[in-house]
């Protein structure tokens, strides 16, 4: 039969989702269901003086009213920031009590018999507070260095300085966070239903707070309008309704509107480095000293502590640069702001900055970009050294992405380009970025990153031959869009050479699923999935051998799986179909662990061209190529798709999306009217090549679903720099619209 890996096969989610059918949470109705929505803060810090639920009680179709006191009393603690040496966490409720943090803050919670009911009983309850000044804590600061840094900068020609920002932006998935608790009193088990990709975490997160055996918690997830790290951790809001179904007996569905998930569904990207670099005169990167803040806005995570980030983009600078001598600040500031969160590519500060950087010290020394990273990039015995935060960097091919790029590109063609639309006096730019994405990472990578990270375990795959021959794969990812049941699906299916619809790939029930702390995020589907699913087909396939041999008094080396029929080897006509295997040996199933192996690293270059309208400020991409290594494709269409989509999102993080608040706190982009996202209109032609290096171990497939979102802003932003350098003008931000774009030109005053 046809090999199906490394084919764009259908995917198998379209038909449903596209002909509406999907089963999202808010299609879902259960009996005697009510429905949840919530009062918040109008104010971004506040001590509450009054909080009257009565007159909401009193409206027909309000069921009932919650407040942080009545939490405390449904919960058996607080909810708490992972724990981290040296990072201060604070106890919070779901619901605000006593003080409210940002404005968006929930401080009540209406049920009603409809979700009208519930919101008009907000508009009745009182809430009354006293303003607060604005906060502006430190709750974590650490200094590590590798190297001699000293040392460095004593022998560099210069120094060169810049404090590189990226503005706070959301997540902006098509679909809030959503969910239905469902718990028994007859049963004493809860059922949740959530748009979410980490079921399992939720699932022990509620256990532990409602006081509920671990196995009377079964979290299901079916599927999930995208997340892109929004949908990963225990929120507030959950735990609320959780609590809410245990104490009233009866299903609290929440959907969370676009107002709301603008307003508390949380937000990232807020940080600021400032980066001292030293170099010599012919641009070699000899030492660097940088220093990041990040606001964690006011509350943190259960589960991901806001420090994670600085140490991520900390281990990760050096990316394949030679850059050995190098100390880092990492300092995380409270604020009332909503929660910080992971958002596709946490770490994009790191490419952001260092890439940014790069063009910025070229400039200043005279030398074109291209030849600063040239000189600086390690060569290929060099890569065998590792990183200076000791990552191994086996088998990778940053400088092969690099300059295939710049092939594909033209990117001389492009400079002569923008020669003669220069002499025409137009803004014409060129930007190049070079990204490295652990996904996985090599295996020491989460040693490295050290407390509070994720955890980077092995992952278990089960799968099973039913009595009609069909084979059912377990998997323990949480898809939210990353098309796992058509690529994990074609993996099985060729493995066990059955024919791919055939094979059914199960996630998203804790009760059947593999523990797996995760979820999917962090880039680990591809290696990881991937594996566990390949191994454990092949143990099937093994068994299934073995249980045939007995059926056809043969030996199970001599046999092969063809088509859906095990047959003896050179004699086609002597076989049996994979249902009567399954019949004559029922529950016929198997597991398999698949651990990190070595490798882990997927890399890309991504070049465009843009030209600036000098009146309107407006920015307009010409070109963008993405030259990529993610080892080989299990489905080709899947792969482009997760790179387009991620370089949408970048471009938007630079020339649309800013999650804004002002002085004292109050958010100013609370619809899709003020808080702009990139449109068919805004987006260009994204030209994807892909190379495919030696494999790097047995599973030679690796992540992409992050690098497109990491490597566009810093492309897009050099090339806009790089457009309006002849007029003088210095970017050092990540947001750049129009207006900016206007500043920076001195056609309109800057409020900066």
């Amino acid at each position: 039969m046809t090999r199906l890996t490394g084919s764009s096969v259908r995917r198998v989610e379209d038909r449903r989702l596209l002909t509406g059918r999907g089963r999202f949470v808010d299609d879902l109705q259960l009996p005697g269901m009510v429905h949840a929505a919530f009062v918040r803060s109008p104010w971004p810090h506040a001590r509450v003086t009054k909080v009257d639920v009565s007159a909401a009680l009193a409206l027909p179709g309000v069921v009932a009213a919650f407040t942080g006191e009545d939490m405390q009393r449904l919960l058996t603690h607080a909810m708490q920031g992972a724990p981290v040496p040296g990072l201060t966490t604070s106890p919070h409720w779901p619901l605000a009590v006593g003080t409210v943090m940002f404005a968006g803050d929930p401080v009540v919670l209406l049920v009603g018999d409809s979700r009208a009911a519930a919101e008009d009983g907000c508009d009745m309850v009182e809430l009354d507070a006293e303003p607060l000044p604005p906060l502006d804590e430190v709750v974590f600061d650490d200094t590590t260095s590798y190297g001699d840094v000293d040392a460095a900068f004593e022998r560099a020609d210069r120094t060169v300085h810049a404090t590189i920002t990226q503005q706070r932006q959301t997540n902006l998935p098509m679909e809030g966070r959503a969910a239905i608790a469902d718990f028994d009193p007859s049963t004493g088990e809860l059922v949740y239903r959530a748009a979410h990709q980490n079921p399992h975490v939720i699932r022990m997160g509620l256990a532990d707070l409602l006081a509920l055996p671990a196995h009377h918690v079964r979290v299901l997830c079916d599927d999930v309008g995208g997340s892109f790290g929004q949908k990963a951790y225990v929120s507030r809001e959950e735990v609320a309704i959780a609590a809410a179904s245990k104490h009233l007996g009866r299903p609290v569905k929440w959907i969370e509107d676009r107002a709301e998930n603008l307003l508390a569904g949380g937000q990232a990207r807020d940080e600021s480095i400032e980066i001292e670099v030293a170099v010599s005169s012919d641009g070699d990167l000899l030492g660097a000293r940088a220093h990041m803040t990040l606001d964690q806005g006011a509350y943190q995570l259960s589960t991901l502590p806001p420090s994670i980030y600085g140490t991520i983009v900390r281990v990760l600078l050096p990316g394949a640069y030679r850059l050995r001598d190098y100390a880092f600040r990492s300092t995380v500031v409270a604020s009332n702001k909503a929660t910080y969160l992971a958002f596709r590519g946490p770490w994009a500060a790191e490419t952001f900055v260092r890439e940014r950087l790069l063009d910025i010290v070229a400039g200043e020394l005279g030398l074109d970009p291209v030849a600063m990273r040239r000189r600086n990039l390690r060569t290929p015995e060099e890569l065998q050294e590792g990183t200076a935060s000791g990552l191994s960097l086996h088998a990778v091919t940053a400088r092969e992405t690099f300059e295939r790029c710049l092939e594909r590109f033209g990117y001389e063609a492009r400079r002569a380009e923008q020669r003669a639309a220069r002499s025409e006096g137009r803004l014409f730019g060129v930007g190049i970025a070079q990204v490295m994405e652990p996904a996985p990472g090599p295996p020491e990578y989460g040693g490295k990153l050290g407390s509070g990270a994720s955890p980077r375990t092995a992952q278990r795959a089960v799968a099973r031959l039913e009595p009609d021959g069909t084979i059912t794969v377990v998997t323990s990812q949480a898809p939210h869009g990353q098309s796992h049941q058509t690529t994990l699906a074609q993996l099985a299916a060729d493995e066990l050479s059955v024919p791919f619809d055939r094979v059914t790939v199960v996630h998203g029930d804790t009760r059947v699923t593999p523990f797996n702390g995760v979820g999917t995020g962090g880039s680990r589907a591809a290696t990881l999935a991937s594996g566990a699913v390949m191994g454990v087909a092949g143990a099937l396939r093994d068994r299934i051998r073995e249980i045939a041999a007995d059926l056809l008094e043969a030996r199970a080396e001599d046999l092969e799986l063809v088509d859906g029929v095990c047959r003896v080897v050179g004699t086609p006509s002597k076989g049996v179909d994979l249902g009567t295997v399954a019949r004559a040996t029922p529950g016929l199933d198997a597991t398999f662990d698949f651990a990190i192996p070595e490798g882990g690293w997927s890399q890309a270059t991504h070049a465009c061209t843009v030209e600036i309208d000098g009146g309107t400020g407006f920015v307009r991409i010409l070109r963008y190529v993405v030259v990529g290594d993610c080892g080989r494709l299990i489905n080709p269409a899947v792969v482009e798709g997760q790179i387009r989509g991620g370089v949408v999102q970048g471009i938007g993080g630079v020339l649309h999306e800013w999650s804004a608040y002002d002085a004292e706190g109050q958010p100013q982009a609370t619809t899709l009217l003020d808080y702009l996202a990139p449109t068919a209109d805004d987006v260009p032609t994204i030209e994807i090549e892909h190379l495919q290096s030696p494999p790097q171990g047995p599973v030679d497939f690796r992540g992409v679903g992050e690098g497109g979102a990491i490597g566009a802003p810093a492309a897009l932003v050099n090339a806009i720099a790089d457009a309006l350098a002849p007029t003088g003008a210095i970017v050092t931000e990540r947001y750049l619209p129009p207006s900016r774009i206007l500043e920076l030109l001195g056609a309109i005053p800057t409020d900066r």
